[in-house]
């Protein structure tokens, strides 16, 4: 775990919004799209590896399915997914190791909890009601520096992700960037990218986050 830089803003108690993305950071949803996945190769009669799918989890849905399918036929078939994507990704879809502790962590210091994702607002709140998880708000179909427009909107100070595309997301907002090794991107890839912190998961970030408020 690396230490919050010098020149990290400083923390106002009582009035901090802390930003977290959702696949692999809070949530493994690899499950419920692998299962998504499977339905809509069925459906459509073409051969997906969604065990390949699942190893590259993060950037918008409409990045996957242009490896599958000609440029044209992309949002014909990503609204086809998301059709399936209630019924197959939702139920076997639980919370990551610590998610639900840091959520609670940045509460208990009297912050807010936002989470911005490159998933669509509609599928990410029924994830957050089926599993009992209320964030402060959710903010969907946003991707790497496309995040920075609703963190500086809900004046979000610190951005938690797991993705190169989430470090990128928080320096264009100028928020901190606190990275979990949990997706697809390892610990090195992501202090290469600029992570001002890298955590093992999310077990670690109540720990750090107490560093940081001190």
């Amino acid at each position: 775990m690396t230490s919050t830089p010098a020149s990290a803003p400083t923390p106002a108690p009582g009035h901090l919004t802390v930003g977290f993305d959702l696949d692999l950071t809070l949530l493994d949803t690899r499950p419920g799209i692998r299962a998504t996945w499977e339905a809509f190769a069925a459906d459509t009669g073409v051969a997906i590896d969604a065990d390949l799918v699942v190893t590259r989890l993060g950037p918008p849905l409409e990045h996957e399915m242009a490896y599958w399918f000609p440029q044209e036929r992309v949002p014909e078939m990503a609204a086809r997914y998301r059709a399936l994507y209630p019924e197959h990704a939702i139920e076997p879809t639980v919370p990551m190791p610590g998610a639900e502790d840091a959520l609670r962590a940045v509460r208990e210091a009297g912050g807010r909890t936002l989470v911005v994702t490159a998933k669509n607002g509609p599928h990410a709140e029924l994830h957050f009601a089926h599993l009992g998880i209320e964030p402060d708000a959710v903010v969907g179909g946003l991707w790497a520096e496309g995040k920075a427009e609703a963190l500086r909107a809900h004046g979000a100070r610190v951005y938690v992700g797991d993705h190169t595309g989430d470090v990128r997301g928080a320096a264009a907002a100028n928020a901190l960037s606190v990275a979990v090794a949990t997706g697809p991107c390892p610990a090195e890839e992501l202090r290469e990218a600029g992570a001002d912190v890298v955590l093992t998961d999310l077990t670690d970030f109540r720990a750090w986050w107490e560093g940081y408020l001190a």
